[in-house]
């Protein structure tokens, strides 16, 4: 059973909210010392932006999925191919995060890093969007 926190738009749109902007003042830092040329620094901060997609976005849609979801769709079946939408979404970030880690355990930080942090921000965006707007359509 989902707790309360995903169950009302509100509380569910602070979490999403709250978790954007950690990712993206995460990612300024990281880039920030980057640019400046401070490389070992700026490993770190990466190490901390990834830690941060993985315990807070990720969790969050691991939480989703693990009982949200599936009272939704039990409450109105309509919302399946929805639902079914959202967990897509879910599985683009983990790619990408993953994808950001092989990149780097094998090329190093680079230019495709910095893209895939930024697509990150971009889908977990729009995901939190739609997801608001599809699955709390009477509180908007």
């Amino acid at each position: 059973m989902a707790g309360p926190a995903l169950k009302q738009l509100h509380a569910h749109r602070a979490i999403h909210d709250g978790g954007l902007s950690g990712a993206i003042e995460k990612t300024e830092t990281f880039l920030s010392l980057w640019w400046e040329k401070k490389l070992e620094e700026a490993e770190n901060a990466l190490d901390d932006v990834i830690d941060y997609w993985k315990t807070r976005i990720i969790s969050h849609a691991d939480a989703e999925e693990s009982g949200f979801y599936e009272e939704v769709v039990t409450n109105d079946p309509s919302l399946e191919r929805a639902v079914i939408q959202l967990e897509r979404d879910h599985e683009l970030l983990r790619i990408i995060v993953k994808d950001i880690e092989i990149e780097r355990k094998n090329e190093g930080i680079n230019d495709q890093i910095i893209q895939k942090l930024f697509t990150l921000i971009h889908v977990n965006e729009i995901h939190s969007r739609d997801e608001e707007r599809l699955l709390f359509p009477h509180e908007h």
